[in-house]
Parts: C-alpha cells; sequence; structure tokens
C-alpha cells in the first residue's frame, strides 16, 4: 500500500509540472478572465499574412506560428502562408490582393491607408491583436522621456512635451525652451534644454508625432537627430545612442526607450492631461494603456462596410482574441497580451 501511494503521489506530481500544468501556472489573471475560444463555425480554405519580420530582425515569426499551430487544432482545414518582410510589405500586400491579414508592429501611415482605399475605396478594417512591449527591440517598445541623473525633474504632462519637443503647440500655447519653464529653478532657470530623438524619418518620430505632438510635424529646430550607429562590433541602436549623448549632458531632455537605459539617465513620469494622473512606463501602466506613450500591434484586414466579414478571418482573429491566443502571446514574452476590455472592443470590431 505504502509503494502505491508514492506511486500514486509521484504520479500526480508530474502531472502538475507538465507543460500544459506549467503553462496554465504561469498564465495571469487577465489572461484567464478572457473567454475561451471556441469555433462558431466550420472553416477553411487559405489565410495569407504579410507584415512585421524578416531582414535579419528578432521578428514576430515564432508567434504567428504558434497562433496557427494551435488555431489548426479547432479549424485542421484551414492552410497558412506567411511572408512576414517587414512592416513595409504589410498594407500593400492587402490592396494588392496577394494577402489576407496584415500584421503590422508600427502604427500605420496615411499613405499606406491612401493606397488601400485607392483600390477598395474603403479604408482597411483593424483589430489591436497584443500590446505593446515596455523595452523589448523590434516590438513595439513604449517610448519614454529620459533626463539626466542630476536633474530634479521627475514628471511632465503630454502638453508639456509638446510644448519642449514641438513648435505648432496643439496642446499647449507656447514653447518651452528653458529647464526654468518646467519650475526648476537656481543654477537651472535660465539654462536652456537641449532636445535629441530619432531622425523625423523614423517610425518611432511618427508615432510621437501622432501621441504627444497631437498629430502636428512641427518639431522644436533645436532637436538633435540621431541615427543609428556602426561600429567594428556591429550596428548601435538610434535609442542607445541617444541616451549615450544624453548621459554627458546634464540639461539634455531625450525620447528612446527603457531598452537602452543606463545609470546617468533617468525616465520621467508622463501624464495624458494636466491633473491627470502620472505613469512610468512600467508592465503595468502599459498593459493598462495607462501610460502615454504605449503602444498597439494591429492586424488589418479588407471589409467591406455593412457587410460580414470572411467566416475563416473572423475565426481566426476570434482566436487570437481568446484565452488561448493571448495565452500564446504571454508565452512568448515580448509583447504584452491584451486586458479583457480591449480583446472585447476587438471582439465588437468582427461582428
Amino acid at each position: 500500500m505504502h509503494a502505491k501511494l508514492l506511486c500514486r503521489t509521484a504520479a500526480l506530481a508530474l502531472l502538475a509540472t507538465s507543460p500544459a500544468a506549467i503553462h496554465a501556472q504561469s498564465t495571469s489573471e487577465p489572461v484567464q478572465s478572457l473567454p475561451v475560444y471556441k469555433a462558431t463555425q466550420h472553416v477553411d480554405g487559405h489565410i495569407r499574412i504579410w507584415g512585421h519580420g524578416g531582414r535579419g530582425k528578432d521578428s514576430d515569426d515564432a508567434l504567428v506560428r504558434s497562433w496557427e499551430e494551435e488555431f489548426l487544432k479547432y479549424q485542421p482545414d484551414v492552410q497558412f502562408e506567411n511572408h512576414l518582410r517587414g512592416n513595409a510589405s504589410a498594407i500593400g500586400g492587402l490592396y494588392t490582393g496577394a494577402a489576407d491579414l496584415a500584421l503590422m508592429a508600427r502604427e500605420i501611415r496615411p499613405t499606406e491607408v491612401d493606397g488601400f482605399e485607392q483600390v477598395f475605396g474603403h479604408k482597411p478594417a483593424s483589430v489591436a491583436v497584443m500590446t505593446g512591449s515596455v523595452d523589448i527591440r523590434d516590438h513595439d517598445f513604449a517610448l519614454a522621456i529620459f533626463v539626466h541623473k542630476d536633474n530634479p525633474l521627475a514628471r511632465l504632462t503630454l502638453a508639456q512635451v509638446d510644448a519642449v519637443f514641438g513648435a505648432d503647440h496643439r496642446r499647449s500655447s507656447k514653447s518651452i525652451r528653458t529647464w526654468g519653464e518646467l519650475g526648476l529653478g537656481g543654477d537651472w532657470a535660465d539654462k536652456p534644454i537641449h532636445p535629441y530623438g530619432y531622425e523625423l524619418r523614423r517610425d518611432f518620430s511618427y508615432f510621437f508625432e501622432q501621441a504627444a505632438l497631437a498629430g502636428s510635424r512641427k518639431w522644436n529646430c533645436d532637436l538633435k537627430e540621431i541615427a543609428d550607429g556602426q561600429t567594428s562590433a556591429g550596428v548601435v541602436d538610434a535609442g542607445q545612442r541617444i541616451l549615450d549623448e544624453l548621459e554627458k549632458d546634464q540639461y539634455g531632455i531625450a525620447i528612446s526607450s527603457l531598452a537602452y537605459k543606463n545609470t546617468e539617465t533617468k525616465a520621467l513620469s508622463l501624464a495624458g492631461s494636466s491633473g491627470g494622473e502620472y505613469y512610468l512606463p512600467s508592465r503595468e501602466a502599459v498593459i493598462g494603456r495607462q501610460y502615454p506613450l504605449t503602444r498597439t500591434p494591429f492586424i488589418y484586414f479588407d471589409r467591406v462596410p455593412g457587410q460580414s466579414l470572411d467566416p475563416k478571418i473572423r475565426e481566426f482573429i476570434s482566436y487570437i482574441l481568446s484565452r488561448q491566443g493571448q495565452a500564446q502571446v504571454e508565452r512568448d514574452g515580448r509583447y504584452l497580451p491584451l486586458l479583457p476590455q480591449f480583446a472585447e472592443e476587438g471582439r465588437k470590431t468582427l461582428e
């Protein structure tokens, strides 16, 4: 009897530590709150996915494949074709008829929307399929505003960010060009602010224009644009070079990412509005979309207004928005999963 009890205990221990059990234990409460995917109808045919990936970057290929492999357990008669060659190919794949879904790990550009609309006569439909990362390179990381560690400033509103980095001031009423105008006194009061950022042609700057400058493309003329660099050891990301410059400039302020933080600089807390709550770009603030410079990856597709969505597309995106699909995002660990309320917004888009 004693031996049988030991065997039974060992078997239960193995079951508890099986991959499925480990996955269930490690899945967060928000993901567990999502509805389980259940097929509403049997679908078949090909789904062609174009977009983010390729060019030797650590991209979303593995995550997309994990979605597809699990989806096939529920819908075995669907075939997938992946062409993850980069964001620039995504929307073009849709309006040339080569793709059914376009995965974008950056914000869609007006020219891409125009190209789609010229072909189809309406704008592309879209669904947020996960939350951008906090600090993972090439994975829609949240942008952060940094100052030198000796700077006493701790927080800014988006209106102040607009006044510092912009020139059009759609959020603010005037420019801010000295540290005294941000409330610093003493030796700081009359010192000029030295802004650093990405090249204006980069996707990071386009997102910043939309999120912080309220759509304006007019920047502070003193902005120092910094590009990727090349060393004998390889490419140095612009975000890293920006903070390397800030490290040497006590009066600087910079747009970069926590992926490149160093001990000589610090990230500021941001508030979306005056009187609003301030947030650092933490996992909690990003996943809750409370941090104002959070980014969101989308899947785009064609849907004629007033008409039903292609059933196989609806089923696959419904799976992505489900507990199983978002658990794959969490398991992958680079992007963050959607909270239930944001997944519900996506499901309403599919109706």
